[in-house]
């Protein structure tokens, strides 16, 4: 916009020069070409040079002075000229230069007021040459504030495109991070899991192999049971996003945690209460997780007797499951979670729109407590 105006102010300064050379000006007012075009010379230096160094001010005075001191000139060459075209042409670029350098209303005072370099001239036609100025400045004033409102516009949207590559790569880099967090809350709570059972069984046959060959037989057959369902394990979380496999229900893969948990030497029990009802898979996994990653625990740490899974559908718009056992209780009473497995629990619990929370009693054992919306 700015190259475009200076490019006018030559090509109008141009013009007054070879109108200077015409012996009669257009209208019938005196002339003196040689001041015209002296004139015209301070103008367009000023309207090119002295408008780069104004536009890049905040200070709306010297704007201001600027404006007044170019309307000054431009009545000179205008009655020097003899109301030249080139004179007229370098008016308009004023008119332009005000819409930038001014708010709208003083661009528009500045537009009035061009038209008034008639007053010299006979009434008539003072009036109809005023009034025809006066068209083309509010043309020129409608005009470049037009293109300026594009011109801001079009940064105003690439600003936008910016911003949105940016959030789009916030949101890319959270995808990863939420995705990584899920595979390690699979691994974890899935080949962890089974990982322990089968540590657990091998202990158990290691122990009776000698006196109970039979029972040891059984037993790691149980573990290798439990290795293949692992390596399943594995295949599908591997595969999930092309070849998800649907879950048992709920009760029934409870069932099979708690049979597992017996058979690795802590007798577990279900107790289910209330209507079962379907649940969200969001809120199925969270449940089924907790119970895993519970009895993984109790195995690990609590030293019980027994263990009791508990799935209660009796709230009105919640599901609750708990793992309790008679262990030694935790060692941090607040319940805050000390590993990662716990830590795996609490996101997917929030992640379902639920909670989790631990209770325990040194020397009695511990309750872990986990709720979804259901």
């Amino acid at each position: 916009m700015h190259q475009a105006l200076h490019a006018l102010t030559v090509a109008a300064y141009l013009t007054l020069v070879a109108g200077a050379a015409v012996a009669e000006p257009p209208v019938s007012m005196p002339h003196h070409p040689v001041a015209a075009v002296v004139l015209g010379a301070v103008y367009a230096a000023a309207a090119t040079a002295g408008f780069a160094r104004v536009r890049h001010t905040s200070r709306r005075g010297l704007r201001i002075a600027y404006i007044v001191v170019q309307l000054l000139l431009g009545y000179a060459v205008f009655v020097t000229s003899g109301a030249m075209v080139g004179a007229i042409l370098l008016l308009l670029v004023l008119v332009s230069q005000s819409v930038l350098l001014l708010p709208l209303r003083g661009a528009l005072v500045v537009g009035g007021l061009v038209p008034f370099a008639h007053l010299g001239m006979e009434w008539r036609a003072g009036l109809r040459e005023g009034l025809g100025m006066l068209a083309a400045a509010a043309f020129a004033a409608v005009l470049t504030h037009l293109i300026m409102r594009e011109q801001q516009a079009r940064q105003e949207l690439i600003r936008a495109h910016e911003q949105l590559r940016e959030y789009s790569q916030q949101v890319e880099t959270l995808a990863v991070a939420q995705e990584r967090n899920r595979v390690a809350r699979d691994i974890h709570d899935g080949l962890g899991h089974s990982l322990t059972v089968v540590q657990m069984q091998v202990k158990a046959a290691r122990a009776v192999l000698g006196t109970d060959p039979g029972r040891a037989d059984a037993v790691l057959a149980k573990a290798q049971v439990q290795a293949e369902e692992a390596l399943a394990e594995v295949r599908r979380s591997v595969s999930a996003m092309r070849d998800p496999r649907p879950r048992a229900p709920l009760a029934e893969a409870l069932a099979e945690l708690a049979e597992q948990s017996s058979a690795s030497g802590v007798p577990t029990s279900l107790d289910i209460a209330g209507q079962a009802r379907p649940l969200v898979t969001a809120a199925q996994e969270s449940l089924y997780r907790a119970a895993q990653e519970g009895l993984t625990n109790v195995r690990k740490h609590a030293r019980a007797t027994r263990a009791e899974l508990v799935l209660d559908y009796t709230l009105p718009a919640a599901v609750r499951l708990e793992v309790r056992d008679d262990g030694t209780g935790l060692a941090d009473e607040t319940g805050d979670s000390p590993g990662y497995g716990l830590l795996g629990v609490r996101e997917r619990a929030a992640h379902a729109g639920g909670r989790m929370s631990i209770e325990s009693v040194p020397g009695q054992g511990a309750t872990l407590c986990v709720e979804v919306p259901g």
